[in-house]
């Protein structure tokens, strides 16, 4: 292997955007390691890259220690989706705290390089608009939420003492919403649920009033951050927002979502969830900064290739892996 390539552990590798950054790392050459416990995540993701000489698909549970040698981990092993993470809130604080400390320290005896892929739930319902990284958030550490954003907080918190006592060279990532072809379709994340119902002739489900903004983010941008986030210079720790900075509320997308699919469905409302963020967006001057990258796919034109991507899959080969969707 040349020095150019390297050995790659991509924890979650079989997920959304695991498999997508493992297809990118697997063309670039690299010997890539898909490590999943295929909780939320379909090994129908990767299916395509078992072949390849370069890939290896290891099913494993983060929270149990494991031993391999790399050079670079990104660590992306995680229920992502509210209503997963919600399902088992305890399994999600340990994959997010015992799944870091076991990468942490696989990356200090490797002297391996890691990616935390960090969330923009840390920041909670946002009292700052748009969110910096310089941004504390207002989490309610006692809410049905929690067990995600503060798993998320304390991983950013291990990551950064591993860096500070013990000389391990990381990076961390605030990712925002973010979507694209092989989004589950039932992970219960908005675009997911809305494009899952037109198709289906159901009604489009809102909730709360359709007020509430986010940012989308298509998977191709968002992993492309990530790859220059990893190639950083050593000295850009991080954190840093990646996300795409148009606004929407949460009508304005169905409305869209509608429109696309040609769908007659009708949009419905109920009641909102516990400590809903009422608005997200990022502050992205710091990846334009630092990393020289900024979303290039507009959400109309993502939207498309998702739905089409929707349209081309038999539902039927996908289980909700949760009550929660």
């Amino acid at each position: 292997m040349s020095a150019a390539l390297k050995r790659v552990l991509v924890t979650g590798g079989a997920g959304f955007l695991g498999s997508h950054l493992c297809e990118r790392l697997v063309e670039r050459g690299h010997d890539v390691i898909c490590l999943d416990n295929f909780f939320t995540s379909q090994k129908s993701n990767v299916a395509h890259l078992l072949g390849r000489p370069n890939f290896e698909l290891v099913r494993h549970d983060i929270t149990q220690p494991i031993f391999l040698e790399v050079d670079e981990i990104y660590n992306l092993a995680c229920p992502a989706a509210p209503g997963h993470y919600q399902y088992n809130p305890i399994k999600t604080m340990k994959t997010s705290v015992l799944g870091v400390i076991h990468v942490l320290g696989m990356a200090k005896r490797c002297r391996a390089k890691v990616l935390q892929a960090s969330t923009s739930e840390i920041y909670g319902d946002p009292e700052v608009h748009p969110q910096p990284e310089t941004y504390r958030g207002a989490v309610n550490t006692l809410g049905p939420r929690a067990c995600y954003d503060e798993g998320k907080r304390a991983a950013e918190t291990l990551v950064m003492d591993y860096h500070r006592m013990n000389g391990v060279n990381v990076r961390i990532v605030r990712i925002f919403n973010t979507y694209g072809p092989r989004m589950h379709p039932f992970d219960g994340r908005v675009i997911s649920n809305f494009i899952r119902q037109a198709l289906g002739g159901e009604d489009l489900t809102i909730f709360g009033d359709g007020s509430q903004t986010r940012s989308f983010c298509y998977r191709d941008d968002l992993v492309e951050g990530m790859l220059r986030m990893m190639a950083a210079p050593d000295d850009f720790p991080g954190p840093v927002n990646l996300g795409n900075p148009g606004e929407f509320t949460i009508k304005e997308l169905a409305e869209l979502v509608i429109e696309l699919t040609g769908s007659r469905s009708r949009i419905v409302y109920h009641p909102r969830p516990a400590d809903d963020p009422e608005r997200r967006k990022p502050d992205i001057a710091l990846a334009r900064a630092r990393l020289g990258w900024e979303p290039k796919v507009p959400l109309r034109e993502g939207l498309r290739r998702t739905i089409e991507w929707f349209r081309s899959i038999d539902m039927a080969h996908y289980r909700p892996p949760t009550p929660n969707y």
